[in-house]
Order: C-alpha cells, then sequence, then structure tokens
C-alpha cells in the first residue's frame, strides 16, 4: 500500500523484551555464552602451558593462584562450561537425527544439560583426586 507508515515502536524481530523465557531458550544463550567463555579458557590454558615450559619460578605465581579460591572458582567454571558446551552439542546432535524435539524432550534434554555442568567438575575433581 502505497503511503502507509510503519509503527515506530514496533520491534523489527523478535528479541528478548517479547518473548517469555524458557528453559530452551535460557540453554540457546548460555550455550553462545560458554562458547565465548572456552575461547578465553583456551588461551588462559596456552598461557599456563607456557609458564609450565617456563620452569619453577615462572610457574609458581601460576600454582599460587590456581590453589587460591578465585583460582579454583575459575577452574571449577572452565570445568562448567566445557561439560555445558559438550552435553549441549551432544544434545543438538541428537536433535539433528530428528529425535527429541517435542517441546517435553527438549526441556528435558536442556536440564540434563545444565545439571551435567553443574555435577562435571566435581566427576573430575574426585578423579582427579582419587584416581580412575
Amino acid at each position: 500500500m502505497a503511503g502507509a507508515t510503519r509503527p515506530r515502536e514496533r520491534p523489527l524481530s523478535p528479541h528478548l523484551q517479547v518473548w517469555r523465557w524458557h528453559i530452551t531458550m535460557a540453554s540457546s544463550i548460555l550455550h553462545r555464552l560458554t562458547g565465548i567463555a572456552l575461547y578465553g579458557a583456551a588461551i588462559l590454558l596456552a598461557l599456563w602451558l607456557m609458564a609450565v615450559a617456563g620452569g619453577p619460578e615462572m610457574y609458581a605465581p601460576v600454582q599460587a593462584f590456581l590453589a587460591s579460591p578465585s583460582g579454583q572458582a575459575g577452574l571449577y567454571l572452565a570445568v562448567a562450561a566445557f561439560a555445558y558446551h559438550l552435553a549441549n552439542g551432544v544434545r543438538h546432535l541428537v536433535f539433528d537425527f530428528g529425535r527429541g524435539l517435542n517441546p517435553s524432550d527438549a526441556d528435558s534434554s536442556a536440564w540434563f544439560a545444565i545439571l551435567f555442568a553443574l555435577a562435571a567438575p566435581f566427576g573430575v575433581w574426585a578423579l582427579a583426586t582419587f584416581g580412575a
């Protein structure tokens, strides 16, 4: 229609203020955030390896930081981000085969990925502390 005006307040596409929050939406956002966090963790891993290669005098401050509460929290978050990204990637691989796409299955698998990410660092700690 020629001459029709478009309302100025109308959003051009759906966004977070329009949609009602649900677990699969949060899962999608969390997947992106953990992917970004894993880039940072990879850089820190490279720096850690350089400190290890630099010898005991270079590694001592890194070891002290990793033993501190903030270092332990960072390690927990890095392992949790990796576990979540892995579990959610497997979840999407299952989706690619056409399985688990109905809303209740998608919600359940999203909750599983989140709970797995919270529990996995404790499993890694138990394996590292007590052995296999």
